[in-house]
Order: structure tokens, then C-alpha cells, then sequence
């Protein structure tokens, strides 16, 4: 009986060995795939950043953006000041 009992956690600790394996080249996998997914989001946030700099260097685009802004503040006050304007 002791043998029989024996031969059944052998074969146990055999299976659970190669579930175990199997396990450890499935996360191997996912991680070299995880990887591989961030390299290339990082090389495209890079790119992105790279274009924004030099977007940010163009002076005249950026002057019309402020001026477009400060336009639309005022507009934006005007019609505040109607909505709330007592009547007379």
C-alpha cells in the first residue's frame, strides 16, 4: 500500500513539474510580449514629443493660438456680462 502511495505522489509532483514549466514559458512569452508592446508605445510618445517640439518652435502659430484665445476670452466675457446684465 506504503508503494502505491508512493508512485501516486511521484506521478503528482511529475504533472505539477510540468505544469509548472509549461506556466513559466507562458509568462516568458507574455512578458517578451509586454515588452515589445511598451518598446514601440515609448518609440511612438517619442515621436509625438520630437513633432510637439518643433510645432512649439513655430512662434507665428502660436501667436494666432493666443490671439484666437484671448478673442474667444473676450466674447466669452461679453456674453457672461449679457446673461447677467440687469435689466434696466
Amino acid at each position: 500500500m506504503e508503494e502505491n502511495d508512493e508512485g501516486k505522489a511521484e506521478k503528482f509532483f511529475k504533472e505539477f513539474g510540468k505544469k509548472l514549466d509549461s506556466f513559466m514559458h507562458e509568462a516568458k512569452d507574455a512578458g517578451t510580449r509586454v515588452e515589445a508592446d511598451m518598446r514601440a508605445r515609448y518609440d511612438e510618445l517619442k515621436v509625438a514629443a520630437e513633432k510637439f517640439k518643433e510645432e512649439a518652435k513655430n512662434k507665428d502659430r502660436w501667436k494666432e493660438v493666443e490671439d484666437s484665445l484671448k478673442k474667444a476670452g473676450e466674447e466669452l466675457n461679453n456674453a457672461v456680462k449679457a446673461a447677467f446684465k440687469k435689466p434696466q
